[in-house]
């Protein structure tokens, strides 16, 4: 196609960046999102450092997302297709990387675009999708981490109120919500609704125990640039395939951002993004804490 090619080693980055720190938050009890530290410092950190570098007017993904300017600034939009948006894992952009990115796949659908790749010979146009991540394809998190640092001790299973109720695999095999593959019976629906990493203990309860109103989010980036002075109605969305909810966010001095929801939201979970929206536009998110 008469078009420069280059290959960077981003190898070392990726290890310490969003390998290292998968491991690291399982081994927390904290669940994260590599998906979201991928965009952050590989996409729009190195490999947008690298494209300035060599004169490249923008950086162009196959990200299913849209990119607007209104009135002087750049807003980050969902993707026509709801099936397939990924604003969620986008909320970390500036306005400087917004300004110099394209998304082409933004306004199209899934089956637009194998239609168009079909149309063209590409020999992928009727790949399956993955949900899995990329350097865990047979989605098997906790294999993968005893492998980079060896076995997680086992712990004690409590009720909330204190009482054990059996032995645990080790905290990095559990995240808030999980009700199977515990190993236990108690006669009844159990789950996981906290992981103290401290005690190594994985605290078990009814459903009724994952419902809360409120979600603190950390490292909180506001995509237009300015943190609002006053309290935000908005919708926020704390997983990625979640449907948004109404909310109101706080924002508070120290930086992290307090989100209210009107109804209580269902295992809301540490190391999770917190994402919020104004209808298709991203406002911004953080790390849920």
């Amino acid at each position: 196609l008469g078009i420069p090619y280059h290959v960077f080693n981003f190898t070392d980055d990726f290890e310490e960046k969003i390998i290292k720190k998968f491991v690291d938050s399982y081994r927390r009890g904290v669940t994260p999102n590599p998906c979201i530290d991928c965009n952050r410092y590989m996409k729009f950190d190195k490999l947008f450092y690298r494209a300035r570098q060599l004169g490249c007017d923008c950086v162009v993904t196959g990200h299913y997302a849209r990119i607007e300017e209104q009135d002087g600034r750049f807003v980050l939009k969902k993707a026509l297709d709801p099936s397939k948006d990924q604003s969620y894992v986008l909320y970390s952009m500036t306005q400087e990387q917004l300004a110099h990115t394209r998304f082409p796949l933004g306004g199209l659908t899934k089956d637009e675009v194998r239609r168009i790749a079909e149309e063209n010979g590409f020999v992928n146009a009727n790949k399956p999708d993955s949900q899995d991540i990329c350097f865990v394809p047979d989605g098997d998190y906790a294999a993968f981490i005893e492998r980079k640092c060896g076995a997680m001790k086992t712990g004690d299973f409590v009720t909330t109120d204190g009482r054990v109720l059996g032995r645990h695999k080790g905290i990095s095999h559990y995240t808030i919500g999980q009700r199977k593959h515990l190993g236990i019976s108690v006669g009844e629906p159990i789950y996981v609704v906290k992981i103290d990493a401290g005690s190594n203990t994985v605290v078990l309860g009814d459903e009724s125990a994952l419902f809360s109103f409120i979600a603190r989010a950390a490292d909180f980036n506001w995509i237009g640039g300015e943190t609002p002075s006053e309290p935000v109605r908005c919708k926020a969305r704390t997983r990625y395939r979640q449907q948004e909810q109404p909310a109101v966010a706080y924002p508070l001095a120290d930086g992290t951002v307090e989100v209210v929801f009107d109804q209580p939201i269902r295992a809301i979970t540490p190391g999770q993004a917190c994402v919020l929206y104004d209808g298709d536009v991203v406002l911004g998110g953080g790390v849920i804490q």
